[in-house]
């Protein structure tokens, strides 16, 4: 604290210390101090006032800071007031002060010291955390869910912070903590209690400070609220909002990653640190919901260099405003091309040198690759070799592909060109394992299924339905996908690539697959609507699209590894001829229509299942 502030802190406490010894003579003689007693209290004044100052001041009553009184500060005041109550006598008597105290004064004088001293302190703190303002502005009476440390940030921070909100009760399920309070607020009862208490206190809001608990019990309340009505929002993060990454004004809805989510993923913080840090680390489609969350993850490990390849430009312009906001200190470079140009890839690995790459650039819509099926191969399959076979030649030491679950016996055009690529990467370690040029570049392909929020997820599809006033459109009743988020898939590609030595598919554990219909119901409820104001229609299967997505082929097992959430796919061995002779037809081909298309993956792969449309529409509005 400066100079100049601690000396206003010191002239203060000066100040109450005079008026709490001249205010306890006043109230000693019921607010009708005599004479006598006026020169007495003024005389001993020039005895208490130096001793406590020096009490003070030797109590660091002077090194805190009023915005953030706390219970420390109080705990000194006491000491230094306490201290001073008894020397004061003492002194009076040492030094013979002949003046009349009553025993009184010493009594009243240390307690209106106390409340001068400690009250003009947390006065202070309430003020600049807008408490006494709040007093005066109109909020929305909120229920808390969860009495544990964040909500004890929380409601900390409602109180420091404008938020519209009034804390009015706590619920919490451990009986310990019933009839506790919290930040003067107090638990009213567990969660079971939400309706009454809902309803008596007139609470339309509830906010749920559970940030560690299992995401079941989460969808559980989640329920629960949205029966009720009632608006049920979610803080961040502890690390979050310790860290001062966001403030409690990031207060917002539940969503479908609270509920859907699962336990944290465990990374090798050192091993990425090694592979990622100080090194140059390539991306391509950057620009992509799983690219631009590489991205992201990259970026935490500090790389030399981050190269970000991505065909869309506005993607990329995006991509590159978010890392001038949120890491200003990484260097990046754009480079705006696509994966099928070999020249364009050739140029960026001989003058950037990258060390790892990250294969993320893919059509993946199912349906539009079904209408346009040459272009899937040509992107998806060709784009792999031409990016993979110009890594080998440069020296990279890892090209990690990102699959999909929908290889896995393909029943379309987009999960038959993943798997064609994911062969390619197998006969390119082959033949770096059999001594050919680029022997010590290691491919590694990692599977998993549909994650949140994706630009094609049918979450974004969705919400923009239910906002519109529906229908909520589900192709079919009992279709089902596994689901996860996109850090979470991020961060497993990332422990995936460290982890493979070179020919691996990993395969990511997705939890247990989610029925469409029911991810419709939730987000409807979680909507604040009802079933009868928001129709769910059954369309029929879509090109391509199978009711049940596989992680493993039926010829495949898979091999635990050191992660819990990663195994180990052992897919049949690729043929390097059937490989050569699908590169060498998609490389030679100007024009073939779909059908075409199709008939040579199923030449190509004996595990691609295509079904013709007409019958899969027929099974669809049969079941």
């Amino acid at each position: 604290m400066p100079i100049n502030r601690s000396l206003l802190v010191m002239l203060h406490d000066v100040a109450a210390s005079a008026a709490a010894w001249l205010g306890a003579y006043w109230l000693r003689f019921n607010l009708a101090l005599p004479g006598e007693y006026l020169a007495a209290a003024l005389s001993t004044l020039l005895w208490v006032l130096p001793l406590q100052a020096g009490l003070f001041w030797y109590f660091g009553l002077y090194r805190g800071i009023w915005r953030f009184a706390s219970l420390p500060d109080l705990q000194r005041i006491l000491k230094a007031v306490g201290i001073a109550a008894v020397a004061t006598p003492l002194i009076l008597v040492l030094f013979r002060v002949e003046a009349v105290v009553p025993r009184s004064v010493l009594l009243l004088d240390p307690l209106l010291l106390v409340l001068m001293m400690g009250g003009s302190r947390f006065a202070y703190r309430a003020w600049k955390d807008h408490r006494l303002a709040g007093l005066l502005a109109e909020t929305r009476p909120v229920l808390v869910l969860g009495a544990g440390s964040a909500a004890d940030f929380l409601l900390r921070e409602l109180h420091r912070t404008p938020s519209g909100y009034q804390p009015v009760g706590v619920l919490d399920d451990e009986p310990g903590k019933q009839g506790r309070l919290i930040q003067g607020i107090p638990v009213l009862g567990t969660t079971r209690d939400i309706a009454r208490l809902a309803e008596q206190l007139s609470v339309r809001d509830v906010i749920l400070a559970l940030p560690s608990a299992p995401h079941a019990v989460r969808a559980r309340l989640a329920d629960e609220c949205a029966g009720l009505g009632l608006n049920l929002l979610t803080v961040p993060s502890m690390e979050d909002l310790m860290q001062g990454r966001v403030q409690v004004a990031a207060l917002r809805p539940i969503e479908l990653d609270d509920l859907l989510g699962r336990d944290p993923v465990r990374l090798d913080g050192a091993g990425l640190s090694e592979s990622l840090g100080r090194r140059v680390v390539m991306v391509t489609g950057a620009g992509g919901s799983i690219g631009s969350e590489l991205c992201r993850q990259i970026a935490q490990f500090k790389p030399s260099l981050l190269l970000l390849f991505e065909q869309s430009e506005f993607a990329l312009y995006r991509l590159e405003q978010e890392f001038q906001r949120d890491f200003p200190g990484q260097r990046i470079v754009r480079l705006v091309g696509g994966v099928q140009d070999a020249r364009r890839v050739e140029e960026v690995l001989s003058r950037y040198r990258p060390a790892v790459i990250y294969h993320a650039a893919a059509y993946k819509h199912v349906p539009l690759m079904e209408e346009n099926a040459l272009q899937a191969l040509r992107n998806n399959v060709l784009g792999t070799w031409v990016l993979a076979s110009a890594a080998r030649i440069a020296g990279v030491e890892k090209f990690v592909m990102v699959s999909t679950d929908k290889a896995v016996n393909p029943t379309n055009v987009m999960g038959a060109s993943k798997r064609m690529a994911e062969m390619v990467c197998q006969v390119l370690q082959a033949q770096a394992q059999a001594g050919e040029a680029g022997a010590h570049t290691q491919f590694i392909s990692v599977r998993f299924g549909n994650v949140l929020g994706s630009s094609g997820s049918v979450i974004p599809k969705f919400r923009a339905q239910i906002e519109a006033g529906g229908p909520v459109t589900v192709t079919h009743p009992e279709i089902t996908r596994y689901f996860m988020s996109i850090p979470e898939a991020a961060q497993l590609v990332l422990q995936a690539g460290l982890m493979g030595q070179g020919g691996e598919i990993f395969v990511l554990d997705m939890g247990e697959p989610v029925r469409i219909v029911d991810l419709a119901r939730l987000m409807i409820r979680l909507s604040g609507k009802r079933e009868e104001e928001i129709r769910i229609e059954f369309t029929g299967l879509r090109p391509g699209e199978k009711l049940y997505e596989e992680l493993l082929a039926d010829s495949e097992s898979t091999l635990p590894t050191p992660h819990p959430k990663l195994r180990v796919a052992r897919a049949r061995a690729a043929d390097g001829r059937v490989v050569d002779e699908f590169l060498d037809w998609i490389a030679r081909t100007d024009a073939a229509d779909d059908d075409e298309v199709r008939a040579r993956i199923r030449a190509w792969l004996p595990e691609y299942r295509a079904e013709p449309q007409a019958d899969a529409a027929e099974k669809s509005t049969s079941s």
